[in-house]
């Protein structure tokens, strides 16, 4: 795009020159004038374009954004509770927390995403439950099963729910990678994507150590 626009500020000032060379001083102002129009409208196009880049985003972005943020509540929900417990696998409460410090702060992130964008949060229309399944969020049973549990049983459900809930994750950020627009959205798709395949595989080899 600034090579066309380039050679075609060259070809309006040479037409010009040769149309009127008799009339130099009026050949030049018009010369002068055509050239600095295309070079400003060159200008002009290229920070257009980059502004339209940095703050673009399509609906796979706010899909997977209105989506993480009820996940991560239920990740850090999850981790809140068993957190509470007594009698758990310090390397059970440990994971816990890393998972509670990383992913609170991403919901202020997605949230004010969705605020800069003018979309509103999520549809609770459903009441929270439908397409669970898909996603890995854990039922109001599953959940009420967490909190009733004690001790080595705690720890093992948690582990379960919770790496079906980072499989859920991980499947909604390569969504993410692959269909998003909005760069910031997709680094940290990537980010969920790695770092919560590296926690699903630490969870399964503790999982199998209780």
């Amino acid at each position: 795009m600034k090579k066309t626009l380039a050679a075609g500020a060259v070809s309006v000032a040479v037409v010009l020159a040769l149309a009127a060379c008799g009339d130099s001083d009026d050949t030049t102002a018009e010369t002068t004038t055509a050239t600095t129009s295309v070079g400003a409208e060159a200008t002009t196009g290229e920070h257009g374009a980059h502004d339209g880049d940095s703050s673009a985003h399509n609906e796979a972005d706010v899909a997977f954004t209105r989506g993480m943020i009820p996940h991560h509540e239920q990740a850090v929900e999850m981790s809140d509770v068993i957190l509470a417990k007594d009698g758990i696998d310090p390397r059970v409460t440990a994971l816990a927390e890393q998972i509670r410090a990383a992913q609170a702060p991403e919901i202020e992130t997605l949230t004010g995403w969705l605020t800069d964008w003018g979309v509103a949060g999520t549809d609770d229309s459903t009441g929270g439950h439908e397409g669970h399944d898909m996603d890995g969020m854990m039922s109001e049973q599953d959940m009420r099963a967490l909190e009733q549990a004690e001790g080595t049983e705690a720890a093992r459900l948690f582990l379960t729910q919770m790496i079906v809930h980072h499989e859920g994750a991980v499947a909604m950020a390569d969504t993410e990678i692959q269909e998003g627009e909005f760069p910031d959205a997709v680094e940290m798709a990537r980010t969920i994507a790695q770092t919560q395949q590296q926690e699903i595989t630490a969870m399964e080899e503790l999982l199998a150590t209780l």
